[in-house]
């Protein structure tokens, strides 16, 4: 028996194979209807696509043969997939290279093998369609050039995998990145809402919300409060502990706030020591009654305990309600603040209501 030789460009044939991830696959109509063909054309009762890997032939599709591989070594596609056109072997036991074969001699017996090579468009012969018959033939060169339009068929459907396979690889890739630019534009919105100081929202996030919530058609009826809040006689905290420790007083001060509002409510840190607190959905009451909550849970707060101070400070509110006060944002806005002003005046540590 004579082994074949490898192909010059080995490394890259097997490169180019492994590119179509076809090897190991389970059978596809697409190529079982070809090898069916194949068969019927030539006459012969076994009919392979046959890829030949770095140390065995692998069957894509199989018509009459239930191996679904035999070792490279003692192939006879590892000598078809040499040749520049077919490989016909009308008789294997007159030829030198075929008649000690264990293929011929063992059990399949085969004496008659034609392969036509499976190459790639830059010249790799990646296996081939071959016709198989455990008696000496010939065939026609009509049935020759036959089997030569069903292996380019098989190389179409090959490509054809290729492509379908890498569109989907592509779109998988797409619908990551789309995610990721999801989540990356979610972030900055989310960065580009948020107060560095006090770590809840800022004045774009209230303007924003205000915005969206007062428009919206299911919302136009809807009552919403705004409440807002600074502390009394903070800039002596600031000149007293620095700005670094007044930051941390202005964050505590908002998670204090944070511990009495729903789930649906937003604290917003306005400018310096003042927030605004949204209550969606409430009216003056409700609203009243939470905010009463805001101002004493600020009252009995010690703030910088872990800085080993016990800080005590107090703040003054300004309430107003939409619609009841104001129909639009600005003057909703104008309306709570203008609330708060006049608390600061009457002596602060207390709260105004429209």
């Amino acid at each position: 028996m004579k082994k074949a030789p490898f192909p010059e460009n080995e490394a890259e044939r097997l490169e180019a194979l492994r590119s179509y991830n076809i090897l190991d696959t389970l059978p596809e109509l697409s190529f079982d209807d070809i090898t069916r063909l194949a068969s019927h054309i030539s006459g012969t009762p076994v009919a392979l696509i046959s890829l030949v890997d770095s140390e065995r032939q692998w069957f894509k599709s199989s018509i009459g043969l239930e191996v679904q591989e035999t070792p490279r070594d003692i192939s006879f596609c590892s000598h078809a997939i040499l040749e520049k056109d077919m490989l016909v072997v009308p008789d294997t036991l007159k030829d030198h290279r075929f008649s000690d074969n264990p293929l011929v001699t063992g059990d399949l017996k085969i004496r008659f093998y034609v392969g036509s090579p499976l190459v790639t468009g830059n010249g790799e012969a990646l296996g081939t369609l071959c016709v198989i018959d455990q008696k000496p033939r010939t065939l026609s060169e009509v049935q020759l050039e036959s089997l030569r339009a069903l292996a380019r068929q098989v190389m179409d459907q090959l490509e054809l995998r290729k492509y379908i396979d890498e569109q989907a690889r592509h779109k998988q890739k797409l619908v990551e990145y789309q995610k990721t630019l999801e989540e990356s534009n979610a972030q900055l919105e989310t960065a580009s809402l948020a107060d560095d100081v006090s770590g809840f929202h800022n004045t774009r996030f209230l303007h924003t919300f205000l915005d969206r919530y007062l428009k919206s058609e299911g919302q136009a009826n809807s009552e919403l409060s705004l409440v807002f809040f600074d502390m009394d006689n903070f800039k002596k905290v600031v000149d007293t502990h620095g700005h670094l420790l007044g930051a941390k007083v202005l964050r505590e001060v908002a998670q204090a706030v944070h511990r009495q509002l729903g789930a649906q409510d937003h604290i917003v840190r306005y400018g310096g020591d003042e927030y605004v607190v949204i209550l969606p959905g409430q009216g003056k009451d409700a609203a009243r009654s939470k905010t009463e909550k805001m101002k004493q849970e600020i009252n009995s707060t010690l703030f910088l305990v872990e800085e080993g101070l016990s800080i005590r400070l107090t703040a003054s509110f300004g309430l107003a309600t939409y619609p009841e006060d104001a129909g639009d944002k600005r003057h909703l806005l104008a309306e709570a603040d203008k609330c708060l002003f006049r608390s600061k005046e009457s002596g602060k540590d207390r709260l105004t209501v429209k």
